[in-house]
């Protein structure tokens, strides 16, 4: 088996797994290629990524380049046989991924074309995929356009959020882009185009996290658990003289145990939570973590704010 000459383009932390494997595998990581160091915390002192610190640990070449001029003369330098690229962050210019003499693999979270974007777990599961997986595939000029060497379907679980479904995901992409390697060193390259109707998944924002009550209770659901890692979904609920940003932490599907307007509390569970109406159907609110107070019960949260069954709640 040829051994491959690999540069790594990483970010997050999520890349940090990826790129722990590439290092375990055998070839050579030329270079670590992360954005560079960003302000953290109220002193904004310049911390680098994950993937960087990773890289330092590994005793692995790392650089940061901050412009796209400064990203082709690295790898321009590298001279890699292959990139591999795991939430990097930004787009490559066509001109750089010819820098690579076999291209540059990219890992995305979902099944290619479907949710192409910066946030296809999040999208997925706001709109309630039953299935999703990882696509392993080689970048071209588009955005997650490019031709397709792996992929794997991963179901997703009633139980799921963006966390748990994240973490598998993970580690079947680690698999894959183990096994991809594995290929390519084989001299077993596959390009196929991509095949279906192409879906996208823009980066999740503010609006998106509010809860609209006379929305359908699966879709409020959904954006409870697509956005449990921020921003989580919130409603807005009104103070004298202001509002009450309150997130969502935990929610499950419930009956209507009785009529009221979308947005009504129904009934407070003996298992601390409350249900409320919404437009179809009624979402059990479990755990919310009101504007600068810590994460508490529905109903403990209810008796703070002396609200009962039959009182509205508002969107914000």
């Amino acid at each position: 088996m040829a051994g491959l000459k690999i540069a790594f383009l990483g970010t997050p932390d999520i890349a940090c797994g990826f790129l722990t494997r590439v290092a375990g595998s055998g070839h050579e990581v030329a270079g670590v290629i992360s954005q560079p160091d960003r302000p953290v915390g109220r002193g904004l002192k310049l911390c680098c990524s994950p993937v960087d610190g990773l890289a330092a640990r590994l005793c692995l070449k790392a650089f940061k380049p901050a412009s796209r001029a400064e990203l082709h003369a690295v790898l321009a330098d590298l001279k890699p046989d292959l990139g591999v690229v795991v939430a990097y962050g930004r787009l490559i210019p066509e001109e750089t991924l010819a820098l690579a003499r076999l291209g540059f693999l990219n890992v995305h979270f979902s099944l290619l074309p479907k949710y192409r974007g910066a946030a296809p777990v999040q999208r997925a599961l706001m709109e309630r995929e039953a299935v999703t997986g990882v696509t392993l595939f080689w970048l071209d000029k588009g955005m997650d356009t490019g031709p397709v060497f792996l992929r794997r379907e991963e179901p997703v679980l009633p139980s799921d959020d963006a966390a748990s479904l994240f973490a598998r995901l993970s580690a079947a992409g680690a698999d894959l882009l183990e096994e991809g390697l594995r290929r390519i060193a084989a001299g077993d390259l596959v390009r196929e185009p991509q095949a279906g109707e192409p879906s996208y998944a823009p980066k999740v924002t503010k609006e998106d996290a509010v809860l609209d009550f006379s929305r359908p209770a699966e879709e409020l659901l959904g954006r409870v658990r697509g956005l449990s890692c921020g921003p989580r979904a919130r409603f807005h609920l009104p103070l004298a003289g202001r509002e009450l940003a309150v997130q969502v932490a935990a929610a499950d599907l419930a009956e209507a145990s009785r009529p009221g307007a979308p947005g009504t509390v129904l009934s407070v569970e003996g298992g601390g939570g409350f249900v409320v109406k919404c437009g179809v159907g009624a979402l059990l609110v479990r755990t919310v973590k009101p504007e600068g107070k810590r994460e508490m019960s529905g109903a403990d949260f209810l008796n703070g704010q002396r609200l009962k069954a039959g009182d509205p709640l508002r969107r914000g």
